[in-house]
This record gives structure tokens, sequence and C-alpha cells, in this order.
């Protein structure tokens, strides 16, 4: 299984897209001796005051052009005015105990100080999103990064078990995983070494985090797109606060981004979803929150 994750992740990072590179700018910094560097979309405008800031992690041995081919939040951007960076890992996300001399948690959090600085970002409204690794390093980020981070969105991935982090602060958290992911389980369990939280349980442990009311609104969005998927909608809400934890549950999907490319077949990958467009849930979730201080 390794072996073909590797294969899927570095098949999407070698190729070229063309229109990812239009309009990116080229940045990066060291960290503790790594050069580490990152591709920033600014969309056009003409209004003064400060841009909200959308990080996107791309999955392991993936490349930031592969993640804004993949996960384009720049139609979105150009509508509402945010800022859209995609940073690139070392090979993969360093999102267990084992750094290997990676801190890729100091990484992001130099990487939002450089933006809020350079690009006017607004750091009250801070948003990470990421698919596979770049979801568990999104999670890892809600763990130990929460102070700078208003609110999170992870697709395809959990929260490891027992590497030594874990969460701390409420903060709203959306969550969208295919039934029939190939690569990271619905179901949780084992993954390279490590255990992983369920969806239903990842879920579950942020609704009692946040202090949400038991019982979700669920919504079942239909295979309109023929696709052979639907989605099954469950929020859950705390009246008092706002906070909100959204599962979206990819019935028949894969290790894909809904609404996304088909990177890969789907009997390696599974189905990519047409019945949700995840960029602009996730925006639509992301945007009405800001940090409390």
């Amino acid at each position: 299984m390794r072996i073909i994750l590797f294969l899927i992740l570095t098949f999407s990072s070698v190729l070229t897209f063309s229109q990812a590179s239009k309009q990116l700018i080229n940045g990066d910094m060291v960290i503790d001796g790594n050069k580490r560097s990152f591709l920033t979309y600014i969309p056009a405008t003409d209004k003064a005051g400060k841009m909200p800031l959308v990080i996107s992690l791309h999955g392991g041995f993936a490349s930031p052009k592969g993640m804004f081919h993949l996960a384009d939040f720049r139609p979105m951007a150009d509508r509402d005015k945010f800022i859209v960076v995609c940073p690139a890992s070392k090979h993969i996300w360093h999102d267990g105990a084992d750094l290997h001399g990676i801190d890729d948690v100091k990484f992001i959090d130099q990487l939002i100080t450089y933006i809020v600085k350079t690009y006017n970002a607004d750091p009250d409204r801070v948003y990470v999103t990421g698919i596979s690794n770049g979801g568990f390093m999104t999670a890892r980020l809600a763990c130990q990064l929460n102070q700078r981070i208003a609110a999170v969105a992870i697709v395809a991935a959990s929260l490891d078990v027992g590497e030594g982090y874990d969460l701390q602060r409420p903060m709203p958290a959306l969550y969208i995983h295919g039934t029939t992911d190939p690569i990271v389980a619905y179901n949780g369990g084992k993954l390279f070494g490590r255990r992983v939280f369920s969806h239903q349980d990842i879920i579950s442990k942020w609704v009692e985090l946040d202090k949400c009311e038991k019982e979700p609104i669920v919504t079942d969005i239909p295979d309109t797109a023929r696709d052979g998927t639907s989605i099954l909608k469950e929020e859950y809400r705390n009246p008092e606060n706002g906070l909100k934890v959204i599962s979206y549950s990819v019935v028949n999907g894969g290790h894909t981004w809904p609404g996304g490319w088909q990177y890969l077949p789907q009997f390696i990958v599974g189905k990519t979803t047409r019945n949700l467009n995840a960029c602009e849930v996730i925006w639509d979730f992301f945007k009405p929150y800001k940090l409390s201080h």
C-alpha cells in the first residue's frame, strides 16, 4: 500500500499544470537550515483592508502546483477577495512524532507571519485545509497551532492516535471522507504503522470539544451527477458561540477531492464525486469565522 500511495502522489506532483502557474508568486524561507518553498495567489482588488488567508496543504509527495490544480480556490478568492497559499512539504508532511529534522508546524507558523506582514493578510482570519497527508498535517496544526488558526477543513484524512498531541482548543472543523477510500480507511485503524481515528470518532471528538449539540442537522445530497456517489452531511452546532462541526460522508467516494479532477483511475484511488464542490463548501464554512481574543 505504501508503494501505491507513493506512485499516486508522485504522479500528481510531476505533472505540469500551465493554468496553475498563472498569477502565482514563488516564495521561500529557511527554517532550521532547511529551505522551504510556497506558492501564493493574491486576487486583484481595489479595496483597502486586510484579506483572509487560506493555506492549502497538498498530499504526500505532491506539490503546490498540483494542489492548486486539484483544489482550485482561485475563483472564490477572486470573488470574495482572500489570499491562497500552497506550501511545499519535504516529500511528506511530518504530522507524526518523528520529525526527522523537519518541523512543519514551525514552518507553517512562520509562513503565516510572513504572509500577514508581506501581503497584509488578516491574522484573525487564517484558515487551513488539506488532503490525505496534508489533511493529517492540518489536524496536527489544529492541535498545536490553534492560537493562529480560525478554522480547519480536512479531506480524506483523520487524526493520528498517540502521536503526542491531541485536540485542545475549540475550533470550527469540517471533514470530508469517502466511505470507500482505499488509502485512508473511513473506519480508521492502522495506516503505515500508526493508528488513526475513524471518521465518526474524530467528528465525535470535535463535537465534544466544541460543546456542540449531540444531534446533528442531517442533509442528504442525492446523486444528481449520476456518478454512483451521494453525500450525507451532518452538521453539529453550538448555538451559544456559533461553533460548528460538519461531516460530509461521500458514499462510494474514494481518496479524492470532491469536485476535483480524477488524478488516477478509480480502481486505484476510488471515485471523485461530482455531487459536491469541496472548495466551495470549505470556503463557505471558513468565511464567517475569526479568532477570538
